[in-house]
């Protein structure tokens, strides 16, 4: 069984729902206190033993390309200042072998994964989406790898949600159970409201074989007029067995405003330097007696 030693990750979107902010910054590369997000995301990547990490870029992200390369003048400036720590953590995201290749027009995530195929091959190979930061003991990434090499079959990443957030999912409608392990039945992407068959919902974590593109070289439009991933995964479902994993730990939602901030909240009480004046802040913050004025 070949390894699993590859890795996509989609950044083409445009991050409408961060406008004005990404009308010259991509999204990705917001900052989680200081951090931007796609860089928690190839983390992950590299503790779970990916080796070559290709990201899907479109237009205006040269800034991701950027934030991965070598810093020569700032690396030497922070070096000759002494600040070695700071260092380290700048020369942290330059140190992974990263390749970049551009989705020319937006036709959704089966075609932004459809875009690598040349780079993945014929291996299997992970797909990591930037909307979702999972933090956890064992790098989610890695949990769906070692069920991979067990199964020697396509393992997807889920998690329950509300009932009521299920028509912003992918959803799986399991068919049988083995501990976090699922058999599944059929994949569902965004299903109307009351009809989702469960809510286990994909989390932007894939391993895959490489047959889901003989499948995505075909795959019509779906939800939204774009090619979704969901819909392949459901054919090859359909061709090989396709298994489901209830991964274990948090998962940040920073594709949207509220869990954006939520999860820069979470991070900044986890933070050892930030967690004491923060709550100092938000303890006189909520003794305030008036509310601030609504914006936006």
């Amino acid at each position: 069984m070949k390894k699993v030693k590859k890795a996509i990750i989609p950044a083409a979107g445009l991050g409408t729902r961060f406008l004005p902010a990404t009308k010259a910054m991509p999204k990705e590369m917001l900052p989680i206190i200081d951090k931007p997000t796609i860089q928690y995301i190839v983390e992950e990547a590299v503790e779970s033993g990916i080796e070559d990490i290709i990201i899907v870029t479109g237009k205006g992200k040269r800034a991701i390309e950027d934030h991965f390369d070598h810093a020569f003048e700032l690396e030497m400036n922070l070096a000759e200042k002494g600040k070695i720590r700071l260092l380290e953590e700048v020369r942290r995201s330059s140190g992974v072998d990263i390749h970049y290749i551009r989705q020319k027009e937006p036709r959704g995530l089966g075609h932004a994964v459809w875009c690598a195929r040349r780079f993945i091959g014929d291996e299997p190979f992970a797909v990591l989406l930037g909307d979702d930061i999972v933090q956890s003991e064992v790098p989610c990434l890695k949990q769906l790898i070692q069920e991979y090499e067990t199964t020697g079959a396509s393992v997807i990443g889920v998690q329950p949600v509300p009932d009521h957030e299920t028509q912003r999912y992918g959803i799986i409608d399991p068919k049988a159970k083995q501990g976090r392990l699922y058999q599944v039945r059929n994949f569902v992407e965004k299903p109307q409201p009351g009809q989702a068959p469960s809510n286990m919902a994909i989390m932007g974590r894939y391993v895959l074989t490489p047959d889901i593109f003989r499948i995505l070289d075909l795959q019509e439009e779906g939800a939204g007029g774009e090619i979704q991933l969901t819909d392949a995964i459901q054919k090859l479902n359909e061709l090989e067995q396709v298994y489901a994993y209830h991964f274990q730990g948090v998962r940040y939602d920073v594709g949207e405003k509220l869990g954006f901030i939520l999860t820069t909240l979470d991070f900044a009480l986890r933070h050892q330097e930030l967690r004491g004046p923060l709550l100092q802040a938000m303890e006189e913050f909520l003794e305030k007696s008036t509310l601030p004025k609504v914006i936006g």
